[in-house]
């Protein structure tokens, strides 16, 4: 591919970005869970228990929206919610045994099912994709900054 434009390089990743998501939107539908709830339940398993303030960023989900969806978590018994002994205005959320044996299922088929997409690519094109797309990101924040 010669000359690639900051505009078509945009559509291509946007389209991958969409073909991804619709293969992980089958895996997770088939759990029960919805996207957000997934997304938390996967940085809970990752990251461990964590403040309901530092979870919305992590997964993309704007104050009022991590409310919601840590609250039907708890309503599900996946997640517990607790005021931090130290700092009230904080409450920590945290995986139940059944939201933990949930996340571990469903994310072990996930990462079986991307990997399998992802073997269409050397582990040298990986890591440049990788970087590539790391670059790419941190410019378009740097940016966001900028013109804030």
């Amino acid at each position: 591919m010669k000359n690639v434009t900051g505009v078509h390089l945009w559509l291509i990743l946007m389209k991958a970005h969409h073909a991804l998501m619709a293969v992980t939107a089958r895996t997770i539908a088939g759990s029960g869970l919805g996207d957000s709830d997934f997304r938390v339940l996967e940085v809970l398993l990752h990251k461990g228990r964590l403040p309901v303030n530092i979870i919305g960023p992590k997964v993309f989900l704007t104050p009022g929206s991590i409310s919601t969806a840590v609250e039907r978590l708890v309503e599900k018994g996946l997640v517990t919610r607790a005021e931090c002994p130290d700092d009230r205005r904080i409450r920590h959320v945290d995986l139940t045994p059944a939201g933990r044996e949930l996340i571990q299922r469903v994310f072990a088929e996930h990462e079986q099912q991307m990997e399998g997409l992802a073997e269409v690519l050397s582990p040298e094109d990986r890591a440049k994709v990788a970087k590539s797309l790391k670059k790419l990101g941190k410019r378009a924040t740097a940016v966001q900054i900028e013109t804030s």
